[in-house]
């Protein structure tokens, strides 16, 4: 036996090299990451600051609408007396609560700053007004001699004084429309406002600023992530440079070597040498083997007959060859009953004997071919379709000789169907032939139909 001598290569190892560049781009890139990264906090930052923003302009405009519409209510039960409005009033002083509802929402944000401290000041002027509220729709209440129990409980609780008390019905209506539409009651409105507007402005400052520094701080990081890919792009106009040197170019000399089927030439890099010095000694096995190997890739092992990938690149050679030529498909009739009643063994004796019974009733230059399972198909080449009867006849024979066996198997017959084509191996006609076969199973099976056209 001849001992293998060990490979004497010299030259630069790509490996090393691109280990150095590897970790160059991991420092570059887990910097890039980490930059990444804090400019999406960075972003997250502003986003949340311009959130809160608006989330506050939200919630100043509920308490600013939640007031304004306690106004409107007891403004127009003063003028129109309807105890609707009255309702409504307290619907949304007690249920509805838009006031109070938005100051507790802005007091998980911005509780202890300058801006909740205003709302707070304006939500403490509005109850302080809601007082003289509640004293003109006591006022109006009585004069219109309204029932007690239909009276809310806050206004029930409303004491009028002995002046107030002694005044007629249309003085207290009177009185009550002084209350709430005065001068007083409008100063106490304007103050409500102001403490809103500083609010506001109070918010407008502090947000103003903070996204100012996280703008600022957003970028310095920019231009640093910035530098990060420039340094990267060099790195990786480097990389290829060096990919082009001790890759491509030595795999373009040894892909004309292949092309060429010749032994490759001992050049370019460590690696690509010893690539090369073992590709060589490969090659001087592949011619030897390749003909057992072709055999074994497109025959059947156990009929020897052309299995399906043979038949596959058959056919690819038929379409482009073109020409007139015939196609078969053989089904061999109810063979699981062989083989659950006799065995596997008898059945592979069944397969082998209809696989010669195929090859020995055509000519040599026809093809049979083992598809899988119990299915053949037969490929007549040089056949016209005025030869479908001599087919047919010899697909009987071939069912006379396997329904009346003399070597010990069980008897077996073969439904067939075909097709014929004027232009090679046409991709419909296994399509064809698969549809006639499908009516002589239908029929009976044991027998041949050959599709008479397209």
């Amino acid at each position: 036996m001849n001992e293998k001598k060990p490979k004497k290569v010299r030259g630069v190892r790509i490996s090393a090299i691109n280990m150095v560049m590897i970790s160059i781009s991991c420092v570059l890139y887990i910097f890039l990451i980490l930059a990444t990264i804090y400019i999406s906090r960075q972003y997250n930052d502003v986003h949340g600051s311009m959130d809160q923003y608006i989330a506050f302009e939200e919630n100043k405009a509920s308490l600013t609408d939640g007031s304004a519409y306690l106004t409107e209510q007891v403004r127009l039960y003063a003028v129109t007396l309807d105890p609707q409005y009255m309702e409504n009033y307290f619907t949304e002083a007690n249920e509805t609560r838009r006031r109070e509802t938005a100051l507790e929402r802005l007091k998980e944000v911005y509780e202890g700053d300058q801006a909740y401290g205003y709302l707070t000041e304006a939500l403490e002027r509005s109850n302080d007004l809601m007082i003289d509220e509640i004293y003109a729709i006591r006022l109006i209440s009585e004069a219109k001699e309204l029932s007690e129990k239909d009276l809310p409980a806050r206004v029930q609780e409303t004491v009028l004084s002995a002046s107030d008390q002694a005044l007629s019905g249309e003085e207290k209506i009177q009185k009550a429309r002084e209350l709430v539409f005065g001068d007083a009651y409008q100063a106490a409105k304007t103050g409500i406002r102001d403490s809103v507007e500083s609010s506001l402005a109070s918010i407008q400052k502090t947000t103003h600023e903070k996204m100012l520094g996280d703008a600022e701080r957003l970028g310095a990081t920019m231009s640093m992530q910035r530098w990060l890919v420039s340094i990267l792009f060099a790195e990786t106009i480097v990389t290829f440079l060096l990919v082009i040197l001790l890759i491509i170019k030595p795999l373009q000399i040894y892909i004309s070597c292949i092309k060429e089927e010749k032994m490759m030439k001992i050049t370019g890099s460590y690696e690509f040498k010893y690539l090369a010095l073992t590709y060589n000694d490969v090659f001087e096995l592949k011619n030897a083997n390749e003909i057992m190997l072709r055999h074994r890739a497109e025959h059947d092992p156990l009929t020897g007959l052309i299995n399906r990938g043979g038949f596959e690149q058959l056919k690819n050679v038929l379409q482009i060859k073109g020409g007139e030529l015939g196609f078969l498909i053989v089904d061999v009739d109810k063979f699981k009953l062989i083989n659950d009643g006799y065995g596997h063994e008898v059945g592979d004796q069944v397969l082998k004997k209809v696989a010669r019974a195929l090859e020995s009733n055509f000519r040599v230059s026809d093809h049979a071919v083992r598809l899988g399972g119990d299915e053949f198909a037969v490929v007549l080449t040089d056949m016209t379709k005025d030869m479908g009867e001599v087919v047919t006849q010899k697909i009987g024979e071939i069912n006379d000789f396997l329904t009346h066996p003399d070597d010990g198997l069980p008897p077996v017959s073969l439904s067939v169907g075909g097709a014929f084509s004027e232009n090679g191996f046409t991709d419909d006609l296994y399509q064809r032939a698969d549809a006639a076969l499908y009516q002589v199973k239908k029929n009976g099976r044991c027998g041949c139909r050959i599709q008479s056209s397209d």
